[in-house]
This record gives C-alpha cells, sequence and structure tokens, in this order.
C-alpha cells in the first residue's frame, strides 16, 4: 500500500500558503486567501509561487524565487500541518491487517521526511521527489517504494490525489485510488483520471480492502 503525502495524508496547505504569503509580504503586497492556494497544494513550490507571483518553471527569476520559498516553508512547516481527519485511524487499521505501507511524494526527502517522523507517520519506506532521479508521474518513485517494501508492484494499491499519481500508478502497474478529500488541482475534477477506486474519505479504504 502507497500513498501520496501532500493532500492525501497530510494538509499542509495553510503551510505551504504561508510562506509564499510571507514572500508577498516582503515585497509589499497583500496577501492571497487560502482558498486560492489550497487546490495547488500537491504542486509545493510550482503551485505556490505560480499564485503568489503568476511566474512558472523557465521563467526569469523562478529559480531565486523557488530557493527562497523553500527556505521560508521550511521554517513553517511543522505550524499548521496535520494529518487529515481519519488518516491515523486508517493507518492503524492496515498495521493492524498486517499491510506494510510506503509514502511516495514529489515533496523532496528534505521535507518530506522530517516532516513524516514529525506527525508520527511510521511508513516503511518514503520515497521523496529526489529520491530516484525522477518525480511523479514518472513511475521509477513508486515502483523504488515496492522495491524498499519488498511488494511486487502488481499488488500494490497507490492512493493520492492529483492526477499525476494516478499516471505514475498506472505506469508502474500498480491498482489506483483517488484521495477525493485532497487538493485535486484547480478544476476539482477527478473522475476522469480513470482511478480503479474513488475514495470519498480517508475510512472508505479499509472498507474496500475488506478490512472494515
Amino acid at each position: 500500500m502507497l500513498f501520496d503525502l501532500d493532500g492525501t495524508l497530510v494538509d499542509s496547505a495553510a503551510d505551504l500558503a504561508a510562506a509564499a504569503n510571507a514572500m508577498r509580504a516582503d515585497r509589499g503586497l497583500a496577501p492571497l486567501p487560502l482558498l486560492q492556494y489550497r487546490p495547488h497544494g500537491g504542486s509545493g513550490a510550482r503551485g505556490m509561487l505560480g499564485q503568489a507571483f503568476d511566474t512558472a518553471p523557465g521563467q526569469s527569476g523562478y529559480d531565486e524565487l523557488k530557493r527562497e520559498f523553500l527556505d521560508r516553508y521550511e521554517a513553517v512547516m511543522y505550524d499548521s500541518t496535520r494529518a487529515f481527519p481519519g488518516i491515523e485511524a486508517e493507518l492503524l487499521g492496515l498495521a493492524d491487517a498486517g499491510m506494510t505501507w510506503g509514502i511516495v511524494t514529489n515533496k523532496a526527502e528534505r521535507f518530506a521526511l522530517p516532516l513524516a517522523k514529525a506527525l508520527g507517520l511510521a511508513a516503511g519506506a518514503i520515497v521523496g521527489g529526489d529520491t530516484t532521479g525522477h518525480t511523479k508521474p514518472h513511475p521509477a518513485p513508486l515502483l523504488e517504494a515496492a522495491r524498499r517494501l519488498g511488494v511486487a508492484p502488481q499488488s500494490c494499491l497507490y492512493v493520492g490525489d492529483d492526477e499525476r499519481d494516478i499516471l505514475a500508478g498506472r505506469a508502474a502497474g500498480m491498482s489506483t485510488a483517488t484521495a477525493a478529500w485532497g487538493y485535486l488541482g484547480e478544476s476539482g475534477e477527478f473522475r476522469h483520471w480513470g482511478a480503479d477506486l474513488e475514495l470519498s474519505a480517508p475510512g472508505e479504504l479499509l472498507k474496500a480492502l475488506g478490512l472494515a
């Protein structure tokens, strides 16, 4: 069993938004509402900077803004981030059933590893966006997580809240599930992603697996 992190296991949007708004404040700009940032929480620096400064990778000055954002985020990333309601019970249910689970995120290990530890997410494997040299939707991070867990990819289910999660899972030969409680991107539409399961709340996963 594999999970995405931001928007699937944890709600980190407020801390990501706070880092972006701190950058705006330093430049004499008014803060943007969390509601505007939230759908882009799964895209990390790219999503936050896109909203805060209408910029994107490859544009002039983006790399400098990204470095500043990541430093600011590192200072606040524990302030408000928590597991979504029901996640802790879900993970306990998996453990009680003897199922191993891991995290595959595009978040760099610099942030993913300490954040998971601080939140008590005792994953059997954590693969970040810089672990394999590839980020989702490339299947390499998911395949690496399966290898670390000692589980065949075809027996894995990957749960995520972004289309790239479903694409990555499919490319890795895994079953997929959409975490519809997550960020879901700007449109919020997910039914065309083609996931094998659509879960509206964390507890539904245990039911789908016959564990509740």
